[in-house]
């Protein structure tokens, strides 16, 4: 079968393009084919794997030569994040809104011209929850808490899950759209993702750099782990229409955790010398976007589907040092302690 991925050079398609070469097959079928659609290039391993082609360039310009390429699966990820939603409103509506828009459209030409539907997994985000003037946001939000979303990438998520249920409803794809939890720990330089500090205040310090973080102790959000992340969204392919659930989104799962529950784990797990290079120096307009965020999440359809989140916050910085041991400089932070001794 032929899977292709947008985002697919990103940290999460990376990630979720390795683990499925790894398997060989998805959804009881053998993969022959993956195709990665990202503005940049994939890293090497994936460049030098046969199975693998990359298509670099933004995904509208791609969605044309879609309409007659035959594609059995699709995990759509590629998106502009939060802070540059905000920053850029035109961004926004392009990257999330009109690509999605052609995707969908390129697979429903396929499906007009008598190719059989392709199974799509689209990646939204625990951002399309909200507090609003008329309906208050619960204290933990689940499956069926009504999406109110505060911020253009919130809005451009909630619709585009509308998109996918609309075209599954009319035959044209069978599309499922998973609501991912911040992913933590990312690797590499921070992005624009207004939620990127829950990566930076681990990464940092244990690279042995000072981090900012810009809210206080008490903030609270829902996260899950890289690996977690890419074990729902296969979950989500490979569940039948009757275990996923009619055809609204689901919320992959989450550990609910405060900066304070973050910082303490980072001690535990690196020591206080580490933890002591995170200082707090508070960002309104950062603030204000997390203030109108989830502080707990819950995961009912998804623990059904077998997937539950990490026993704690630890656990997430263990799996990123061992991601990372092979990174340079990514551990300075430990190799310093390690001198020390």
């Amino acid at each position: 079968m032929k899977i292709l991925i947008t985002g697919g050079a990103g940290f999460v398609g990376a990630r979720l393009a390795r683990t499925l070469l790894q398997r060989g097959t998805l959804d009881g079928r053998g993969i022959s084919r993956i195709v990665l659609a990202d503005q940049a290039q994939p890293p090497a391993d994936l460049l030098n794997d046969a199975r693998v082609e990359v298509r670099v360039g933004p995904l509208l310009a791609h969605c044309e030569g879609l309409r007659d390429e035959a594609v059995d699966g699709v995990f759509h990820l590629a998106s502009a994040v939060s802070g540059e939603c905000e920053a850029d409103f035109d961004l926004g509506l392009r990257s999330n809104l009109d690509s999605t828009r052609a995707l969908l459209d390129a697979l429903r030409h396929r499906v007009n011209g008598g190719a059989a539907a392709a199974k799509l997994v689209f990646s939204s985000s625990v951002a399309v929850y909200g507090p609003d003037a008329a309906v208050a946001m619960p204290a933990t939000v689940t499956d069926t808490t009504l999406p109110t979303p505060q911020t253009s990438y919130g809005i451009q998520k909630h619709i585009c899950e509308h998109l996918v249920a609309d075209y599954t409803r009319k035959g044209y794809i069978d599309g499922r759209s998973a609501r991912l939890m911040t992913v933590t720990v990312r690797p590499g330089r921070p992005n624009g993702a207004a939620s990127s500090f829950f990566s930076g205040i681990i990464r940092e310090p244990l690279a042995g750099v000072e981090s900012v973080c810009p809210v206080g102790l008490e903030v609270a959000h829902p996260v899950s782990s890289p690996q977690r992340t890419v074990e729902g969204l296969i979950a989500v392919y490979e569940a039948s229409r009757e275990a996923y659930g009619g055809r609204t989104a689901l919320n992959l799962p989450a550990l609910n955790v405060t900066v304070a529950q973050m910082l303490a784990a980072l001690e535990e797990v690196a020591g206080p010398a580490v933890r002591a290079l995170v200082r707090f120096e508070r960002d309104e307009r950062i603030a204000g976007i997390v203030a109108n965020w989830p502080t707990a999440a819950r995961a009912d359809r998804a623990a059904r589907l077998g997937l539950l989140p990490e026993a704690n916050f630890a656990d997430i910085i263990r799996q990123y040092i061992a991601d990372s041991a092979n990174t340079p400089g990514a551990l300075a932070g430990l190799a310093g302690l390690a001198g020390q001794a």
